[in-house]
């Protein structure tokens, strides 16, 4: 019967231990949405775009960078600021991924991360492959 007492303590234990880990592992997720839904989200998200021809400014003193995404399927746009060292190639990025939250007050998703993707070097190679391989 003691045995009995003990086996159910520890699954109620380790259920107790699993759910709890979900829910912190839920909570640390942070997901891609669509510019409209991270208006509207009060937590951290990720958005991707490409970058609006012409929108980014950077300022040097204050590590400050100013730039508009614009979503490829809709045109829609949004306007991000991020602080901190301007990455390299920013302005040739096919797509820039921002993790952040928006802040409505200023009409802007305040970055904390940026994530940019250039174009491959080997890009040219593979297209030459095709047309003359």
């Amino acid at each position: 019967m003691k045995q009995h007492k003990i086996k159910i303590l520890g699954v109620v234990l380790l259920l107790a231990f699993a759910g709890l880990t979900l829910a912190s592992f839920k909570d640390t997720l942070t997901p891609y949405v669509p510019y409209e839904k991270a208006r509207s989200l009060n937590r951290t998200v990720q958005v991707a775009g490409a970058l609006a021809e012409g929108s980014a400014a950077y300022d040097d003193l204050s590590q400050s960078l100013l730039f508009t995404l614009e979503e490829a399927e809709t045109g829609e746009t949004l306007r991000i600021r991020y602080k901190g060292v301007k990455p390299a190639n920013f302005e040739e990025a096919i797509s820039i991924v921002a993790i952040g939250r928006y802040e409505k007050g200023e009409d802007t998703l305040v970055a904390e991360k940026l994530l940019v993707k250039c174009p491959s070097k080997y890009q040219g190679v593979e297209m030459e492959e095709k047309v003359y391989g």
